[in-house]
């Protein structure tokens, strides 16, 4: 699980605000940059800045005590995406979102999303990447215990963010 919420800094949460805080009340995400190298999240290196967001966390467990299922819901992050060569950016107010990640029982993840969520899939990911892509409605994909994301299915809107970088 550890390395599920790590991806999410790096990538869902760097993308709009499936930040995993193990808190019971409300926490504001702390400020930072991340450098997504060229062929990552877009075809070209793209930096984020991070500030904001104000996310409440649930983990539940099962009667061991194992944990089963999170649900994360607030106000995201804002986000700033910068084209390292142009200069280029778009930015992003943080907005409502929330992410509900199951395990599923051959260990992976399935997570729900509703709201305002950035996706970065790298070339790893299902489909594969580099994308960076706005989700305004729902996506679902899951996290393999590689930390290869697969989206299994989105409705609403999507916004390609390297497009408006490049």
């Amino acid at each position: 699980m550890a390395g599920h919420h790590q991806r999410q800094w790096a990538v869902a949460a760097v993308a709009a605000g499936l930040l995993s805080v193990t808190a019971a009340g409300p926490a504001s995400a702390a400020d930072f940059d991340a450098v997504f190298p060229a062929g990552t999240a877009c075809d070209f290196e793209v930096g984020v800045d991070i500030s904001g967001g104000k996310l409440i966390t649930r983990e539940f467990t099962d009667s061991d005590g194992n944990l089963v299922r999170t649900l994360t819901a607030g106000r995201g992050t804002d986000l700033t995406f910068t084209n390292v060569d142009t200069g280029a950016t778009v930015s992003l107010k943080g907005n409502g979102s929330v992410s509900s990640s199951t395990l599923n029982p051959d260990g992976s993840w399935t997570v729900r999303s509703t709201g305002h969520n950035v996706l970065i899939l790298f070339p790893t990911d299902v489909p594969a990447g580099p994308s960076t892509t706005l989700y305004v409605g729902r996506v679902t994909h899951e996290v393999d215990a590689e930390n290869v994301f697969t989206i299994v299915g989105s409705s609403g809107r999507t916004r390609d963010l390297c497009d408006e970088l490049d």
